[in-house]
């Protein structure tokens, strides 16, 4: 595991998950209330070392799915932190084995700090988190980002299959399975654009640390619904 603090409040912790001959990563963030409780967004292998890594940068209080996609570490992370409210979508707990609390409405307590975006028009039943006092935006498998020093199969595998040609942006996976309603989808996509995030976390591999709306707002410009 990796960990970086992409703001104050925010920390990432990224783990490896390779499918497909690919290192994909599957990113933890952490993200502080003003009272220093935690949310941790997403699950992994835990170890004793990264339960201490959050304990060190908050108290975990609330454990955090956004998508029915992510269901993979769901036990993992239950068993690691058994004693937190665990929110998912509706759907989850199903898919997953592992008994959730809706995500929506959001805790009472995450008034002025956490705002949860559902969007709409898609299959997985996706949800954004967006930190304000960072600006951070957090997604599931809405957005993929991938370095610019990504080579070789991983690359082709990303431009030529995913249909990432600058590595960021959303899959072809997602744009032909995942949306099933676009005008839902792009009225979500509007929502989104209204939030004033300057950094990105994505569930798989690089964040943006800097200037991610522009970025959001290029990708959603170029016909990113284009099935």
């Amino acid at each position: 595991m990796n960990e970086r603090r992409i703001a104050d409040d925010v920390m990432l912790m990224s783990f490896p998950w390779r499918t497909l001959g690919i290192d994909f990563r599957r990113n933890v963030t952490l993200l502080r209330l003003a009272d220093g409780r935690v949310v941790v967004h997403s699950t992994a292998r835990f170890t004793e070392q990264d339960i201490a890594a959050i304990r060190r940068f908050g108290e975990p209080s609330w454990l955090v799915e956004a998508t029915l996609m992510h269901d993979t570490f769901a036990k993992e992370g239950r068993k690691a932190l058994p004693n937190i409210p665990y929110l998912a979508p509706d759907g989850f707990a199903k898919a997953s084995g592992v008994q959730t609390d809706s995500l929506l409405p959001p805790p009472r307590d995450w008034d002025s700090e956490i705002d949860v975006l559902r969007i709409d028009g898609v299959r997985m039943n996706e949800h954004a988190l967006f930190h304000r006092w960072s600006r951070t935006l957090v997604v599931a498998d809405l957005f993929f980002s991938f370095p610019e020093e990504t080579s070789g199969w991983p690359r082709f595998f990303l431009r030529h299959v995913m249909r990432l040609p600058r590595l960021f942006g959303i899959s072809s996976f997602y744009r032909r399975l995942i949306i099933r309603d676009k005008l839902a989808f792009e009225r979500s996509m509007n929502a989104l654009l209204n939030l004033d995030f300057e950094r990105m976390i994505v569930a798989h591999w690089k964040s943006l640390d800097t200037n991610a709306k522009p970025a959001v707002e290029q990708v959603l410009t170029k016909a990113v619904i284009d099935r």
